[in-house]
C-alpha cells in the first residue's frame, strides 16, 4: 500500500468516526484511479472486520448509464454492506446514523448459495438467488457536500449508509425483473420512478457482474449474502422527520422513515 492510500483511508475513518465530513481524497489519488480507491476501501473494510463489524452482503452503485458516463466510467463500483447497516422496515433511522443521507429504491437479493467459480454464468446466478425484495438503500457521504468522483465514492465504501429490506421474499419467475417498476413516495407525494430495466437492463445483469468480481478480489459472495443491485430511479435528500415508501410491482413494498431530531 502507498502512504497516499493509508492517509486516505485515515481521513475516511476519522470522518465516520467523528461524524464530521472530511475533504475529497483526491488530492492523495486520482479521480479515476479506480485500483487505488479500492485498495483505500479495503483498508477500511479489513479495519471494520478487525473491530468485530460482519460482512452481510454487498452494494452495486453506478448502474446507470448516465450516471457512468457523467462520471466517465463504463461499469458500476461496489462497497460493503456490514450487519449493523440493515434497518428493519419502518423502523426509526435516528439522526446522524448517516452523514448526508439519500434514499434510493432498489431490488435485493439474497444469496442461498456460494458463488465462487471463477467463470459464473447467468444461469448460476438465477440458481443462486434465493429470493427477492424491495428495498430502500440510505447512501451517504463522508465526504463534505457530496463533492465525489469516481475515486472518492470507491473509496468511502460506494457511499453506503444503512439499507432496509422489505419483509415479503419472492422467488424469481414470479415477477419481471426487467419491468417491474417502482415508485418511491414521501406523504402521498411521487419522488423517484423507475423500472428493473434501469439497472443495466436488469438487476440480474448487476448481480452476475459483481459476482464476478468478488471472485477475483477474493471475497466472494456466500449464502445468504444479501446484493443490493442498484437504483431503479434518481436518488433524493432525506431529512429528519421525512417518510419515504417504496412500491415495486410483484416485489411489494418498504418503508424508511427518519426521526425527527
Amino acid at each position: 500500500m502507498t502512504s497516499q492510500t493509508n492517509i486516505a483511508a485515515e481521513r475516511l475513518w476519522t470522518a465516520a468516526a467523528s461524524l464530521t465530513p472530511c475533504a475529497p481524497i483526491r488530492d492523495l489519488i486520482e479521480p479515476t484511479d479506480v485500483e487505488s480507491a479500492y485498495a483505500v476501501q479495503e483498508i477500511n473494510t479489513v479495519r471494520h472486520l478487525e473491530s468485530g463489524r460482519r460482512l452481510v452482503g454487498r452494494k452495486i452503485g453506478l448502474t446507470a448509464r448516465a450516471v457512468q458516463k457523467q462520471l466517465g466510467v463504463d461499469q458500476p463500483d461496489y462497497g460493503m454492506l456490514f450487519a449493523d447497516m440493515s434497518v428493519s422496515d419502518g423502523e426509526p433511522i435516528l439522526p446522524g446514523a448517516v452523514m448526508q443521507p439519500k434514499v434510493e429504491m432498489e431490488i435485493a437479493f439474497v444469496i442461498g448459495r456460494d458463488l465462487t467459480h471463477e467463470q459464473l454464468t447467468i444461469a448460476d446466478m438465477l440458481g443462486a438467488v434465493e429470493y427477492a425484495l424491495p428495498a430502500i438503500e440510505v447512501v451517504g457521504s463522508r465526504i463534505a457536500n457530496w463533492d465525489i468522483r469516481l475515486a472518492d465514492t470507491i473509496a468511502d465504501n460506494a457511499s453506503s449508509g444503512l439499507y432496509v429490506l422489505g419483509a415479503e421474499p419472492r422467488k424469481l419467475g414470479s415477477f419481471d425483473l426487467r419491468l417491474c417498476g417502482g415508485v418511491m413516495e414521501s406523504r402521498g407525494e411521487p419522488l423517484s420512478v423507475g423500472a428493473g430495466v434501469a439497472c443495466m437492463g436488469n438487476p440480474l445483469n448487476a448481480a452476475l457482474w459483481l459476482a464476478k468480481v468478488m471472485v477475483k478480489t477474493g471475497r466472494p459472495l456466500r449464502a445468504g449474502d444479501v446484493i443490493l443491485s442498484g437504483a431503479l430511479g434518481p436518488m433524493v435528500a432525506a431529512q429528519p422527520g421525512d417518510t419515504f415508501d417504496v412500491r415495486i410491482n410483484g416485489l411489494g413494498s418498504v418503508r424508511a422513515a427518519f426521526a425527527k431530531e
